[in-house]
């Protein structure tokens, strides 16, 4: 059985670089009010996660520290 390749990884953020480039004028004012409230989620998201990196890299400072 041939499998297809896997499609090419793309780089850490690489959906984001490409939304940044959107033209806007294309959307209405409701599709533009949906992508501030995606964008100010996903701003959150990345918050929460940095918060936990910050944990998790404290605790094991302490652990290691002498």
């Amino acid at each position: 059985m041939s499998e297809e390749p896997a499609e090419p990884r793309g780089f850490r953020g690489e959906a984001l670089s490409l939304a940044l480039r959107e033209d806007l004028e294309l959307y209405s004012v409701d599709d533009l009010e949906d992508r501030v409230a995606l964008l100010r989620a996903e701003i959150a998201r990345t918050e929460e996660q940095i918060e936990k990196k910050k944990a998790s890299k404290s605790a094991a400072d302490a652990f290691f520290k002498f």
